[in-house]
C-alpha cells in the first residue's frame, strides 16, 4: 500500500518543528551562541536605556540577527567538518577558520554600528 504524502501544512508544521529544535540545541549546548544572546540582551537594554531611534533599531536588530545566523552557520560548518573528518586536517582547518572568520566579519560591523548609535549619545 502506498504511504499518502503528508499535506503542505504539514510538512511547514514540522519543518518549523525542525527549526526551534535547532534553535534550541544552539542555546543548550554552543557557548558562543550563550555569549551573543547575553550581548544581544545587554544591547537591547541599551536601547531603551539611551532611546534610540526606531531607525537605530531596526540597524541594531538587523546587527543582532546577522551575528547570531553567522555563529549558528559557523557551529553547523564546524559539525560537518568534524564529522567529515574528527581528527586534524590543515584542510578542514582552514574551512573552520573560514566559517569562524564569516563570524568575526559580522561582529566587526555590528560592534561598528553600535559605536555609530551610541557614541553620539554618549558625548551629547
Amino acid at each position: 500500500m502506498k504511504k499518502e504524502k503528508d499535506s503542505f501544512v504539514l510538512n511547514r508544521i514540522k519543518s518549523i518543528s525542525f527549526a526551534f529544535k535547532g534553535l534550541w540545541l544552539l542555546l543548550k549546548s554552543e557557548k558562543s551562541i550563550k555569549t551573543q544572546i547575553a550581548i544581544s540582551i545587554l544591547m537591547t537594554i541599551c536601547g531603551f536605556v539611551f532611546n534610540i531611534t526606531h531607525q537605530e533599531w531596526m540597524i541594531q536588530i538587523l546587527c543582532i540577527g546577522i551575528v547570531l545566523v553567522a555563529e549558528s552557520l559557523n557551529t553547523a560548518i564546524e559539525k560537518i567538518a568534524n564529522f567529515v573528518h574528527p581528527d586534524f586536517h590543515e584542510k578542514i582547518g582552514v574551512i573552520k577558520d573560514v566559517a569562524a572568520g564569516a563570524v568575526a566579519f559580522a561582529a566587526i560591523i555590528a560592534i561598528v554600528e553600535g559605536l555609530l548609535i551610541y557614541i553620539p549619545k554618549l558625548v551629547a
